[in-house]
């Protein structure tokens, strides 16, 4: 579990592609401060686990499926990522509860660059569209943001000075690959609602 919280941008130091899979090192210091074999770290807002780590980096077994499923696959030496350590039962939810899962890989459309924060809109499949509302949280590379508006294939949200320096989403450009993960409690909420209905009939 993740709150959305970037805690550093890491480096990606080498992929090693194998027949069905990726194994993913990347370079980072904060994330590694207490990190070892075994534990979660949040990569562009998918949940990798850690396989190897040395003083300077780590390493991840990124399998097919979740390749298919996120925008990892497209990753190469040099790319930054937004990195995040796996919550404590101390820590301060900052953003919002994020499972790491990613939904579906979404498309930067366009960014509207204001005097003090950026307003970027960001396609998405429609199937996601009955889990955004307005004010309501989405997860965007794995960086927890407020929904400003919410249509029925894409969304807008506002970057603030603090994200803009301190993610990858403050040189997302239109056309570029994002990593979405709608709010786990919209999903639970329509699960049930669909149960009932079913009942019902």
């Amino acid at each position: 579990m993740f709150t959305g919280i970037v805690e550093e941008l890491g480096t990606v130091e080498a992929l090693e592609r194998q027949s069905d899979a990726v194994r993913l090192t990347v370079r980072a210091a904060t994330v590694l401060e207490d990190t070892g074999s075994g534990d979660s770290i949040s990569v562009n807002g998918c949940c990798l686990t850690v396989a190897e780590r040395t003083e300077a980096t780590w390493t991840a077994d990124v399998m097919a499926e979740t390749l298919a499923r996120t925008g990892l696959g497209v990753l190469a030496a040099g790319d930054r990522v937004n990195l995040e350590r796996a919550v404590t039962a101390g820590t301060r939810l900052g953003g919002h509860l994020v499972q790491g899962h990613v939904d579906a890989v979404g498309h930067v459309v366009r960014r509207e660059p204001g005097e003090h924060w950026d307003v970027v809109t960001v396609a998405m499949p429609r199937e996601l569209a009955p889990y955004l509302v307005d004010q309501g949280s989405v997860t965007v590379d794995g960086v927890s943001l407020t929904v400003v508006e919410a249509g029925e294939d894409e969304f807008t949200v506002s970057l603030i000075p603090e994200t803009l320096r301190r993610t990858t989403l403050g040189f997302r450009e239109p056309g570029d690959p994002v990593n979405l993960e709608v709010d786990v409690i919209g999903k639970y909420v329509a699960r049930q609602l669909e149960l009932r209905e079913a009942i019902v009939r």
